[in-house]
């Protein structure tokens, strides 16, 4: 295959971007809404620079002219975040009654209130830090700093021989935005609106006040993206201290972009000096250097007007809302929509093991788990209530490490098993395993996902997820677990295939058998869901498929360095990508098989990373039911023409409308109406109960 066959994986990441950015231009999105998507671009950059962007720059010279690619595109992307939120969001924020007052147009009492407000609740804390000391002060990762030129007030003698005085005639000075301040900070209140700035703005209007005899001749703000690519030494026999180590690093590798505004080109240059920083590397915005931070407007007290109207989720129907589920699971297999049903029958089923006194043994697999984790909980719990728990953490999972480490901490002193992950492998499958001592002997339930144990993005994420007690998954379960924890030669499982042993040679192998079976009166067909397709031994397998005819229907969310349309190599590969409320993050796989269907969710996109650098899994739907239900899933997504891209063959994308107002499909709403109508049936349905004769 030649590379003019493949999309470049940053610049398709990039114009994912350039997706999520459409949603915030859309004017019939509520305007909240179109703020959210706003600070979402805002983080996805900043994650992009301190990985991606930073793994080229190590590649140096040779990446040159993607850099620039990859810059002049980034720059159109940020100039047109600034104008949508500058322009339209921010003035529509007025009309609906929230005003940000910036520290150009304070009036006389909100000058004076900021001032108060400075004196008594910032000053205290920030640090001015000089710039001519030696070594240069350190500008921390991802934090907001303000920058000065002083000058040093008319009449106000320096005193001789004072160690502190600067050499330089016109100093430059840093402040560090604490991060532990609110960076909202709301003003008097108004009869006719909210009002708020930032304190960004405060310490512009009051920054002088930390410089004594000095007057403040210019300023900047400014954040710092810095690599945050290192990888920890896998084989160190102090691994968490490694981890932490890595973390600290973090704080001091090289910078790889700098975001200011742009109202000092003096400090401006000194800054790029400072820090090695091209023109390229340099984003000038307008006033609000992280809108990301913006996001709490959001959760203001009525404004429910200006967000999408609320969408319950709903509890599971198959199962029973207060006893266990272990009566059910033997009975069929049980699907979970999240976040369109709720999350609470995943923690429900960890709590029931925890308390259960016949529950012997609990294994999982956390990757991601977020603050508070009730998970976490429980496993504590189970361990206290004389469980065999054993928990795989992930201490590599990238920006999440911190938390992990402390979970870690936290699940040993209760008395867990804590397993650190696999050496030179990150364990993302997302999976845990019950075992419980039952009448006619052991039996395995099991929980499989395509999303982590995060009851928070559980609201936000779309995921599958399904618990069974199939004997044969948990028998694969089991297999896994003990190959992953121990010194098991990793043997053949019979349903259940895992990254990086057999995943990707399944997928091969059903593509082939895709090809072998497709017939012009009847052609084969793939249908398939995920975040990111960017395998290249996967790609030339659907362009070999697509050759031979077999229909190809992709549903990527993020990156895709697939052509579709190419002559003669894709014309039979089409692509979408859906950006909605709710963040598309399910992996499901359809293969025809000359009509003996198979379907599988998984952990794992159809990455590199995925596929050959990730302990993953990836499950076959054997339930009818349930299988029925996740491929009407699938396909439903393909008639979407709300919130749909469809992928060009020159790696843009083209954004899909109906042709009538009446023949809107927008698959999360139709989804979301589906789950509603059937939760109202069986709320309307009559509670039978029984009335039980005795004698008297």
């Amino acid at each position: 295959m030649e590379e003019t066959d493949f999309i470049n994986r940053e610049l398709s990441w990039i114009e994912f971007n350039a997706r999520v950015l459409n949603e915030a231009a859309r004017k019939e999105i509520p305007l909240l809404e179109r703020l959210k998507f706003i600070c979402i671009v805002s983080s996805n950059f900043d994650e992009f620079f301190q990985v991606r962007i930073a793994s080229v720059k190590r590649q140096k010279t040779q990446q040159q002219p993607l850099l620039k690619r990859i810059s002049k595109r980034c720059h159109q992307l940020t100039d047109i975040q600034y104008d949508i939120l500058k322009n339209e969001i921010l003035p529509a924020l007025t009309e609906a009654g929230i005003s940000y007052i910036d520290a150009k147009n304070f009036n006389p009492s909100q000058k004076a209130y900021i001032e108060s407000y400075f004196r008594h609740n910032i000053a205290q804390v920030l640090t001015p830090l000089r710039t001519d000391s030696n070594p240069f002060p350190q500008i921390k990762n991802m934090e907001t700093y303000a920058s000065f030129i002083l000058e040093q007030m008319s009449g106000v003698h320096k005193v001789k021989n004072d160690i502190m005085q600067p050499a330089d005639k016109h100093p430059i000075a840093l402040v560090q935005l604490p991060s532990n301040i609110e960076r909202i900070i709301w003003l008097p209140a108004n009869d006719s609106a909210r009002q708020f700035t930032l304190l960004d703005d405060v310490i512009s209007v009051c920054g002088k006040e930390l410089f004594p005899g000095y007057m403040v001749k210019e300023t900047m703000f400014f954040q710092i993206v810095r690599d945050a690519d290192s990888a920890v030494d896998e084989e160190s026999k102090e691994f968490i201290q490694a981890m932490k180590n890595i973390l600290v690093k973090r704080q001091s590798s090289f910078a790889v972009r700098m975001v200011c505004t742009s109202t000092s080109q003096a400090l401006l240059n000194f800054m790029q000096e400072k820090l090695s920083l091209s023109d390229d590397d340099v984003y000038k915005v307008y006033g609000i250097v992280n809108p990301s931070k913006l996001i709490s407007l959001t959760e203001l007290d009525d404004v429910q007007n200006y967000l999408y109207p609320e969408w319950k989720n709903f509890p599971a129907p198959d199962l029973p809302e207060e006893e266990t589920y272990w009566n059910t699971l033997r009975q069929k297999d049980v699907l979970i929509h999240v976040p369109y049903e709720s999350y609470d029958p995943i923690v429900k089923f960890i709590k029931d093991a925890a308390r259960d006194e016949n529950v012997l043994s609990i294994k999982i697999t956390l990757y991601r788990t977020g603050n508070d984790s009730p998970i976490i909980k429980y496993l504590k719990e189970a361990s206290q209530n004389g469980k065999a728990v054993t928990v795989f953490i992930e201490l590599k999972a990238r920006f999440d490490e911190e938390r992990n480490i402390s979970w870690s901490s936290e699940l040993e002193n209760a008395g867990v098993t804590v397993i650190y992950g696999v050496v030179n492998l990150k364990v993302h499958a997302k999976i845990c395993l019950i075992i419980r001592k039952e009448a006619d002997g052991m039996r395995r339930y099991l929980h499989v996902s395509t999303g982590n144990y995060n009851p928070k993005t559980a609201k936000l994420y779309q995921d599958l997820s399904i618990l069974t007690s199939n004997h044969e998954i948990a028998t694969d379960a089991q297999m896994f677990f003990n190959v992953i924890s121990g010194y098991s030669i990793v043997q053949p499982m019979s349903h259940m295939f895992m990254a990086p042993v057999s995943l990707k040679s399944k997928l091969i192998e059903m593509i082939e058998r895709e090809i072998s079976l497709s017939t012009p009166e009847n052609p084969g067909h793939i249908v398939a869901k995920m975040n990111s397709l960017c395998h290249k031994e996967i790609i030339e397998e659907l362009y070999k498929a697509s050759m031979a005819g077999v229909k190809i229907e992709l549903n990527v969310r993020g990156i895709c360095t697939l052509k579709p349309g190419l002559a003669n190599k894709s014309e039979n590969i089409k692509v979408i990508s859906i950006i909605d409320r709710y963040l598309e993050h399910s992996r499901i796989f359809y293969f025809k098989n000359g009509g003996a269907e198979e379907l599988y969710i998984s952990s794992a996109d159809w990455m590199e990373r995925n596929l050959d650098k990730r302990i993953e899994l990836m499950i076959p739907i054997t339930d009818k039911n349930v299988f029925k239900n996740v491929k009407d899933i699938l396909f439903l997504y393909f008639q979407d023409n709300t919130h749909s891209h469809t992928l060009q063959k020159d790696g843009s994308w083209k954004q899909n409308k109906p042709l009538k107002k009446e023949q809107a499909v927008r698959a999360q709403e139709v989804l979301y109406k589906k789950y509603k109508k059937q939760n109202d049936i069986r709320k309307s349905q009559p509670k039978i109960e029984f009335v039980v004769r005795r004698k008297n």
